[in-house]
């Protein structure tokens, strides 16, 4: 059993080699932003922790502490009487310690938590590029506050911490502002992730919090993908085994397919339990539960066999059998013909295709780096740093959508912060309807003019925004002035119109904030007539005259109201008697042009059957010249 150990130990070191040799790793970075002292103003690279919970498409401001004493934050701060943990500007703290070989940065982190830090930055110790902060191997923590730090982290270059320093001792306040909302791109409005995983429950803390996750995170992963929100694919990790020990009994017992796909031993003990081979198997063939369901349009049950399989299947109740997976499968209505089809011949000296792209894929292209650990999460090409759960992963997520294409579940309280309630964002915002400009987004908001009731505003989305189309006048009245009085109502939104406002006959302003009455009785523009009386109403005007005279508006003229007197009643019977005049004459050559062309038809229709009058004539006379 010893030797058998060792043989896996050398084994992992010489991946490690490998890995450190020709592995490309990337660094996943976010903006450091310092906005005081003046002479430090500037944006620079940090890299993001392996742990903790970065805040994915948001910031975080607050003011640098360094301590007097603990600097490396090995210890508790509890203990710390000289270690005064205020920012005295009312921000929140980002404890600055330095990077050393003392202890874990995942106990600096730990310990700057519970002494009150919203987050913790590390010092780097030498002058080189930056490097990822990950968390102890397996057995070297020796206790359980991994999965408790809940503070973002980053580690800075020796340069930027050496200026910060210099800047506390003068003394001057430092603020800095951490910035996530570029550490994942989000180009359009659907999210692809990957996530790289293990059937192996026997490796300790990291398979629990892999099983845990993936039981959390199930629901809101199957409702993302059903509505096409995500493009989710597993992904699981093997290496091959060196040629020179195929045929040994530890190859043997770790690979499939004469040593091209192995895993380590669960137990790390040959001897007993289930071997490396075993947990390439059941990769396999969760690999292949997602190829079949995902032909069959349902990728998402992946979560489902996942999840029941680590429920029924247990290593430490030996039933991680095929029998027990295949039952599994049985329950889900997959397939299994088609999953045993997709494993093959694990025993066989060929390629397994499945296999063969997976260790294809674990290859960094573009942007991203190698796979060369578990669990990874993938979020559109980048790799996810920070603690594994369902509400961190939930924010990177939703930090890869472009901005207002993002589900709701993204925009809930807790998930992010909605900016439009405070002021308004900032944006343009009609009070009377409340309706705004402002949008809530994951990264933050945006001031764009809306669509509602299929009426689209126009404008900045800032100081303007202006209703535009037909149907504008029925929602808020187009944004135009509109006031009632005296049991009259104008508007200053004209339907027929598709956008602008102009004040009614009567008003004058710009239609917008303020129409005003115009007092034609003042301005001389109406009731202009003889012994008319002028009085301004709101948005009109009324005309009395004189005596027994009687006001028509469309003349500006006082006429008698007496039909046998007056200039007003015999001018009124001149026009009527001419109106009359005008259409009887006009009647008369309506019915005289009527009467002729139908006599000039009726006459040709006639000419077809028999000859007229003077037709018959001409017919005799021309009988005569031939004669």
């Amino acid at each position: 059993m010893r030797e058998g150990k060792l043989w896996f130990t050398n084994c992992v070191l010489i991946l490690l080699m490998c890995e450190s040799t020709l592995a490309r790793f990337v660094v996943e970075k976010n903006s450091l932003r310092v906005t005081s002292p003046q002479n430090l103003k500037d944006t620079y690279e940090c890299a993001i922790g392996n742990f903790g919970v970065p805040q994915y498409g948001g910031t975080l401001a607050g003011a640098v502490v360094y301590p007097k004493s603990n600097q490396k934050a090995c210890n508790s701060f509890t203990d710390d009487v000289s270690f005064n943990f205020k920012s005295g500007a009312g921000l929140p703290v980002f404890l600055l310690v330095d990077r050393g070989a003392d202890c874990y940065f995942t106990l600096k982190a730990w310990n700057a938590q519970k002494a009150g830090a919203a987050a913790i930055l590390v010092a780097d110790d030498r002058p080189e590029p930056l490097i990822t902060m990950d968390t102890p191997e397996e057995g070297n923590a020796g206790s359980n506050y991994l999965q408790n730090i809940s503070i973002p982290s980053a580690l800075i270059s020796q340069s930027l911490a050496e200026a910060i320093k210099k800047a506390l001792r003068k003394p001057e306040m430092v603020k800095v502002n951490l910035d996530w909302r570029e550490a994942l791109p989000h180009p359009d409005d659907r999210v692809e992730y990957e996530f790289w995983t293990n059937s192996n429950d026997e490796c300790g803390r990291k398979c629990d919090s892999q099983k845990q996750f993936v039981k959390d995170f199930k629901g809101v992963a199957q409702i993302l993908e059903k509505k096409g929100y995500t493009q989710f694919t597993p992904h699981y990790i093997t290496w091959y085994c060196p040629e020179a020990f195929i045929l040994s009994k530890q190859c043997k017992s770790q690979c499939i397919n004469h040593g091209r796909y192995c895993a380590p031993d669960p137990e790390e003990d040959f001897s007993r339990g289930y071997d490396g081979k075993d947990v390439v198997v059941q990769n396999l063939r969760q690999a292949c539960f997602y190829k079949v369901a995902n032909e069959s349009g349902k990728p998402w049950l992946w979560w489902d066999y996942v999840t029941d399989f680590a429920i029924r299947c247990p290593m430490k109740e030996e039933r991680y059998t095929k029998k027990c997976a295949e039952d599994v499968i049985a329950s889900l209505d997959v397939d299994v013909k088609k999953i045993r089809e997709c494993v093959g011949d694990t025993e066989a000296d060929v390629e397994n295709p499945v296999l063969k792209a997976e260790q294809e894929a674990q290859i960094g292209k573009g942007n991203r780096g190698d796979v060369t650990i578990l669990p990874t999460l993938i979020v559109n090409g980048r790799q996810f740093r920070g603690k594994l759960d369902k509400g961190t992963v939930l924010k990177a997520i939703c930090a890869g959508f472009e901005e207002t294409t993002e589900p709701v579940i993204c925009l809930r309280d807790g998930i992010e912060t909605n900016e439009c309630m405070e002021n308004n964002g900032g944006c343009w915002i009609d009070k009377s309807s409340n309706i705004t400009a402002c949008r809530d987004t994951f990264r933050g908001r945006v001031c764009q003019c809306p669509i509602v009731q299929g009426v689209k505003f126009f404008g900045d989305g800032y100081t303007k925004c202006e209703a535009s189309g037909a149907l504008r006048c029925g929602l808020n009245n187009g944004g135009c002035w509109k006031d009632s009085q005296q049991g009259s109502t104008y508007s200053a939104c004209i339907d027929n119109h598709t956008k602008g406002c102009e004040c009614p006959p009567g008003f004058k302003g710009d239609g917008v904030k303020i129409c005003e009455d115009i007092d034609e009785c003042e301005e001389k523009t109406a009731c202009q007539c003889p012994d008319c009386k002028c009085k301004n109403t709101w948005g009109s005007y009324e005309c009395q005259c004189g005596g027994d005279l009687l006001y028509i508006r469309e003349h500006d003229i006082c006429i008698s109201k007496d039909a046998t007197s007056g200039v007003g009643w015999g001018f009124l019977s001149f026009i009527i008697l001419g109106m009359a005049v005008v259409g009887t004459v006009g009647y008369a050559f309506y019915k005289y042009r009527i009467r002729t062309y139908m006599d000039s038809e009726i006459r040709a229709i006639m000419a077809q059957y028999m000859p007229l009058d003077n037709q018959a004539e001409l017919a005799v006379h021309g009988s005569h010249g031939n004669v």
